[in-house]
């Protein structure tokens, strides 16, 4: 990093002499400039991005805090004897955007995979990031000892009603939660095996992976480790198949990240398919099994897909439950209706009488979806199909997220619209 440092001030404040200029009259001051300047922003991004990693990936430190718990009984899991005795499941790339969330890409039994922990109450309770932070003492306090198997099952299903709503299939719910738990098969659920299981469930990506594990379009849990969870690598994890790196984006202009995308993007027909996976997601989370689930971030950057061009949720900490929003929009003070917004696109409308927030979305999952679809199917678009197409996005795109409209038309829309990509590719070898 010290050598980084020097070779970055040289660059900026020891420009060429007159003397070299002289010795190399083939070259253009012009060119030697454009030379320059393309060192130093060269250095720059090198820069940024390793002083940036030494931030955000800190794998060793969720590793350490894990293994220190479940070698003193205090958690447990399907995972802790590969990740803390045998060492056979491994940390690889850091694929963190937050130095609280800790994501790695790893392997594990001879198959890439998705590692993933949060490290945000060990930063609080020691600003130095390589000691062993008491952390059991708050994520791991519940339940206590000589807590019965009947009090934790009404843990469970009181905690499911609380984020979920009361519905009439929570039972079967806590019931796949407790075989989840029961690592060892034994018929029981141990002190450390419910700490781990109660603790993972207060992660909205994990509750949410548990709510829609019976839909093919999210990530397949492969086991955890107090509250590390491991899950399968989708292999294209975003939309349009790859993403320019975050430390070029900034200086890239849109229409340049448009034309990217384009570049990589697959080919139409198997955009359709990918499109019409999203519109089922979108139709399942919508009065699914476990309530209503909503898009808060609707971003090519948190859908993707796998190898046979089938959808895949690629961030589900980007989707809410309506208890959730619920729970955010009640009673809670507004101007405008950008002070009703939960995540970074569910708002609701704010009464401007009453300065409340009221309940109902200004716009449903399947609205942002047909914003985001919109240049995705749009571009190469079979010339037959492209008017019919974009007047169907149009219409998607200006559903209203009130209770009234919600039923009939969203359903409506939704059809219309898989239909007509399922027609044109349907019988084909892209179906």
């Amino acid at each position: 990093m010290r050598r980084l440092r020097r070779l970055v001030h040289l660059v900026l404040f020891c420009p060429l002499s007159k003397g070299l200029q002289s010795r190399l009259p083939g070259i253009k001051v012009k060119y030697l400039f454009l030379a320059w300047l393309g060192i130093f922003v060269g250095s720059w991004v090198v820069y940024m991005h390793y002083s940036s990693y030494s931030e955000l990936c800190r794998g060793h430190v969720c590793q350490m805090i894990i293994c220190d718990q479940y070698k003193k009984g205090i958690i447990s899991g399907s995972t802790c004897k590969d990740l803390c005795e045998e060492h056979t499941l491994v940390f690889q790339q850091c694929l963190s955007s937050s130095p609280t969330q800790q994501v790695y890409r790893g392997r594990w039994m001879e198959k890439e995979v998705i590692i993933k922990c949060g490290i945000e109450d060990a930063l609080k309770a020691d600003s130095n990031p390589d000691s062993v932070p008491r952390r059991d003492l708050v994520l791991f306090d519940k339940p206590t000892r000589g807590t019965s198997m009947d009090e934790f099952r009404e843990m469970l299903l009181n905690f499911l009603k609380a984020n979920l709503g009361d519905q009439t299939s929570l039972a079967a719910l806590v019931n796949q939660i407790i075989t989840l738990a029961d690592v060892n098969r034994d018929g029981k659920v141990s002190l450390a095996e419910a700490k781990s299981i109660w603790a993972l469930l207060h992660l909205n990506e994990f509750l949410l992976m548990l709510s829609l594990h019976e839909k093919e379009h999210t990530s397949k849990l492969l086991g955890h480790c107090g509250d590390l969870y491991v899950t399968e690598k989708i292999p294209h994890n975003s939309l349009y198949g790859t993403n320019v790196p975050h430390f070029f984006q900034p200086m890239l202009p849109s229409a340049i990240h448009r034309i990217i995308h384009q570049w990589f993007a697959p080919a139409w027909p198997r955009r359709a398919k990918i499109a019409i996976g999203l519109l089922e997601f979108v139709e399942e989370i919508f009065h699914g099994t476990y309530g209503n689930f909503y898009i808060c971030e609707t971003s090519f950057k948190n859908v993707g897909y796998n190898d046979k061009y089938d959808f895949k949720m690629v961030n589900l900490r980007k989707v809410a439950t309506e208890m959730t929003i619920r729970g955010f929009l009640k009673g809670r003070h507004c101007e405008q209706n950008v002070d009703c917004t939960y995540g970074k696109d569910c708002m609701a409308t704010c009464d401007k009488l009453m300065k409340q927030c009221k309940g109902d979305l200004v716009q449903p999952n399947l609205a942002k979806v047909c914003g985001l679809l919109q240049d995705y199917l749009l571009y190469g678009a079979p010339s037959d199909l492209k008017e019919e197409l974009q007047k169907q996005l149009r219409t998607c795109m200006t559903l209203s997220g009130l209770a009234s409209q919600m039923e009939v038309h969203h359903s409506l829309v939704l059809n219309n619209l898989k239909t007509l990509l399922w027609k044109k590719i349907s019988n084909t070898k892209y179906s």
